[in-house]
């Protein structure tokens, strides 16, 4: 369940002293090949780390050998010197495993505005590259955690060939990525078109498809590395088929681990005129911080949920607001825009996931979920604390 499940990756998480807590902080992923196709998608943020800039440069070949990452700093609005620490960084890492540092992407999450301990930081490094391993996936997941309370790993079997994978995201999880590292990995045979596109249609049904808290960071990072290792090119769908469903498990894990959260929240709109439409509906409603408190409070208040939907333009989400049905948990409590089934017969105190599902009426496609969390007390306290 690693980034090491597919065969011709090693992996190793150590201590380097980023971390005030003293935990693992920086991990490495090896991609030993014999292939060294690499894919990216990044932040759509304006303000981006310097780790983002070096890697989009150096992905654009198609070809990773390594990634380096680091937690307890992000890199980021540090200027000149900050960009020349991540040249070091991939430099460093290249020297250890005898690669270009072109082939390294670095990656690094934390705090913004601050300086890495390159010291530390390339000691790390050193120490991770000997510790270096095929069960070393674990590890590597842990040195990546911020604020996340569990580590997050997936490993999906294909026929003949698997993709596993690593995440990290406890906060500002909105469209666009999160605040998220992510390294996927493969032993299939893919060509670097066939690795971006995948990447980018398994990104746009998982990680951009949650959203804890409207904010978008300015680090966020999911790399896909194949090896190549099984020898086995397998039929684009079913790759496609298998690194969603990868790139889903793990998304689903940010939320379940989001921070302060007491209730996991799918938020469904059907009837829509097409994909744009309802995931804009979707969205508006779990950006809402009035329906996430409802949520919290366990209050089935549908009021919410429709003004929400009102507030999507009707050139972006055309709909009949007297047809809007919502249904939660299975009680379906607004009706024709308007009074449903009594909404006490909603208990959202008994479980951890609430289903929420609007149903426009104004065309037929598909469903569009987007999953979200409450807002607690808990994660107020924790995001007014965060750099203290």
């Amino acid at each position: 369940m690693t980034v090491t499940a597919a065969r011709g990756f090693r992996a190793a998480g150590v201590p380097a002293g980023l971390k005030s807590s003293g935990g693992r902080d920086v991990a490495l992923v090896v991609n030993d090949g014999p292939s060294a196709v690499a894919a990216a998608v990044f932040t759509t943020n304006r303000v981006v780390a310097a780790p983002v800039v070096w890697s989009r440069t150096a992905v654009g070949d198609g070809i990773a050998r390594a990634v380096v990452l680091n937690s307890g700093g992000a890199n980021a609005c540090t200027g000149p010197e900050g960009f020349a620490d991540t040249h070091a960084t991939a430099e460093h890492v290249a020297e250890r495993l005898g690669v270009s540092s072109g082939d390294v992407l670095v990656c690094s999450t934390g705090l913004i505005g601050e300086r890495l301990d390159m010291p530390a930081l390339t000691a790390g490094i050193d120490t991770a590259a000997a510790a270096l391993s095929a069960d070393g996936g674990r590890d590597a997941a842990e040195a990546i955690m911020t604020t996340d309370t569990v580590a997050k790993t997936v490993h999906v079997e294909g026929g003949g060939w698997s993709v596993g994978g690593m995440v990290k995201g406890a906060g500002m999880l909105a469209p666009a990525l999160a605040t998220m590292l992510c390294v996927l990995t493969t032993d299939a045979e893919l060509d670097a078109a066939q690795a971006d596109a995948a990447l980018r249609e398994a990104t746009r049904l998982s990680f951009d498809r949650v959203d804890s808290d409207g904010a978008m960071s300015t680090n966020d990072t999911v790399i896909l590395l194949a090896s190549g290792a099984s020898g086995v090119r397998p039929e684009p769908a079913a790759f496609q088929e298998a690194l969603t469903s990868a790139a889903q498990q793990l998304a689903r894990q940010l939320i379940a681990d989001a921070e302060g959260a007491s209730h996991d929240v799918a938020v469904t709109v059907t009837g829509g005129t097409d994909e744009t439409a309802a995931l804009a509906v979707a969205r508006a409603v779990t950006r809402s911080n009035l329906f996430k408190a409802a949520m919290f409070g366990n209050d089935p208040n549908w009021g919410r949920i429709i003004a929400a939907a009102g507030t999507v333009p009707e050139d972006v989400a055309p709909y009949d607001p007297l047809l809007l049905d919502v249904t939660i948990n299975g009680v379906q409590v607004c009706r024709a825009g308007g009074v449903g089934e009594d909404r006490s017969l909603v208990d959202l105190a008994a479980d951890r996931e609430i289903h929420v599902e609007i149903a426009l009426h104004a065309g037929d496609a598909p469903p569009v979920t987007v999953w979200t969390n409450d807002l607690t007390h808990d994660y107020v306290h924790e995001n007014s604390a965060y750099s203290t």
